[in-house]
C-alpha cells in the first residue's frame, strides 16, 4: 500500500490525482485534523508530528508515503530520509511533492521558457526557502520570489466565506508583486490547500502568468518512481482507504470540498 499524509484534506487534491494515474494502485490517506493546523507549530514539532503520522502509516501497512503538505516536507522530510528511516525503517521510503515541482519547471523549453517563478505558501515554507533550493538546484538562473500566506490555509480548510478567502489572496499576490522587479512567468500554489480556490487565484493573478498544478506533477512523478521502484506496486485490493486523526463525522463532511466526492473517513488509532 502507498501512503499519502497532510496534516488536514489539502493532501487529497493530491489523492485525488494519484488515483487519476495510478486507478491500480491501493492508496491509504491520513489527514492529522486533530494537530491542524501546523502553520503556527514550531518546526520540531511538526517535524514529531509528520514521524509519527509516519509511523502510523507503516503500522498500517504502508511501505511507501508521500508527503502530501508542504509544511511538512520542508520541515522534516530530509531529516526524516537522512537518520530516522534507515535506523528504524529502512525498507521503507518517504518522499515528498515539491521535487516533482522543480523537475516540471526545469524541463521548460526554450519554446516555453521560465525566467522566474512566484511561490504562495505557509510560512513554514517560506523560511525553509525549499521551492528556491529546489529550483536552483536544477536551474540556477531562475529567479524565485516567494509569499507567505498566513492563516490562508486554515481558512480554506474551514470554508471561509469566498471574498474573505479572495480579499487575503488579492493581499498576498499584490505583497508579491510589490516587492518583485516584474510579473514572474509561472506561480506555484505551495499548499496543498491553495488550488481547491484555485479559480479565485486565477482571476486575481496577472494573465502573463501562468499557474503550474502541484498535484500533477507530484502525479506524474509518482509514476515514474513506481517504473523504477516495482516493490512499492500493489495490486489494489478494494477501495481506498482513508483515515483521521480528528472527528470523523466533520472530516468526511467537509473532505469533500477537497477530494470532489464523497469521502467516508475512518479514525486511526493515536
Amino acid at each position: 500500500m502507498i501512503g499519502v499524509f497532510d496534516f488536514g484534506s489539502g493532501g487529497l487534491t493530491v489523492m485525488r490525482a494519484f488515483e487519476a494515474v495510478l486507478p491500480n494502485e491501493q492508496f491509504v490517506y491520513l489527514g492529522d485534523h486533530g494537530n491542524a493546523p501546523y502553520g503556527n507549530d514550531a518546526a520540531d514539532d511538526i517535524h514529531d508530528l509528520t514521524q509519527a503520522a509516519m509511523t502510523r502509516l507503516f503500522k498500517y501497512g504502508c511501505s511507501l508515503v508521500i508527503i502530501a503538505c508542504n509544511t511538512a516536507v520542508a520541515t522534516s522530510l530530509q531529516r526524516l530520509q537522512q537518520t530516522w528511516l534507515p535506523e528504524v525503517y529502512p525498507d521503507r521510503k518517504v518522499i515528498g511533492v515539491v521535487a516533482p515541482v522543480a523537475e516540471q519547471i526545469a524541463k521548460a523549453t526554450c519554446d516555453d521558457p521560465v525566467q522566474s517563478v512566484a511561490v504562495f505558501a505557509t510560512q513554514h515554507t517560506v523560511q525553509s526557502n525549499i521551492f528556491a533550493l529546489q529550483i536552483s538546484h536544477r536551474r540556477p538562473a531562475i529567479k524565485v520570489y516567494q509569499q507567505a500566506c498566513q492563516g490562508l490555509a486554515l481558512l480554506i480548510e474551514q470554508s471561509a466565506p469566498e471574498d474573505v478567502v479572495r480579499t487575503e489572496i488579492r493581499n498576498h499576490i499584490n505583497a508579491l508583486l510589490n516587492a518583485a522587479p516584474h510579473v514572474p512567468d509561472v506561480c506555484i500554489l505551495g499548499c496543498t490547500h491553495y488550488p481547491i480556490v484555485e479559480h479565485l487565484w486565477r482571476s486575481e493573478l496577472p494573465d502573463s502568468m501562468r499557474l503550474i498544478s502541484q498535484s500533477n506533477a507530484a502525479a506524474e512523478s509518482l509514476v515514474e518512481y513506481l517504473k523504477s521502484n516495482p516493490r512499492f506496486s500493489s495490486a489494489r485490493a478494494g477501495g481506498n482507504t482513508f483515515l483521521t486523526t480528528g472527528d470523523v463525522e466533520t472530516v468526511s463532511q467537509r473532505a469533500s470540498l477537497f477530494y470532489g466526492a464523497r469521502v467516508a473517513f475512518s479514525s486511526i488509532d493515536v
